[in-house]
């Protein structure tokens, strides 16, 4: 069984978190930073939320992570993927939906992450 935790973009996979590797320190720490700052309250849509649950931290850590992935911000989007995977350890999938100016995220927990393959598609005679 595969322990791994993906965020797809309109169903092609974008980032990939293996959970079996061990967190060095230093990222450890910067998402217990982060766990501190949430606590105080965080903004999910137009409402402020004070000392937020679980569930709250998962929507607004993944909304951050769209924003990341946008700006091409490949550090911050590496710490939120890896905080949507260390704090939640059954989620398997982010899937990012992307229509214009529309953006949904669905949290999938009971659908395993199975590795994209590319294939070449070659020209039938």
């Amino acid at each position: 069984m595969t322990n791994v935790f993906a965020v797809l973009l309109n169903g092609i996979a974008q980032l990939e978190y293996d959970r079996d590797k061990p967190l060095p320190p230093h990222q450890a720490a910067y998402l217990d930073k982060m766990d501190t700052k949430m606590k105080a309250g965080i903004m999910l849509g137009n409402e402020t939320i004070e000392n937020p649950d679980i569930n709250q931290r998962a929507q607004f850590v993944a909304a951050n992570l769209v924003s990341a992935m946008k700006s091409n911000d490949e550090a911050m989007s590496a710490a939120l993927c890896t905080w949507l995977a260390s704090r939640m350890p059954d989620l398997k999938q982010a899937k990012i939906s992307e229509d214009g100016d529309n953006v949904s995220i669905d949290l999938v927990f009971d659908e395993a992450y199975g590795k994209q393959t590319a294939v070449t598609l070659t020209e039938m005679h």
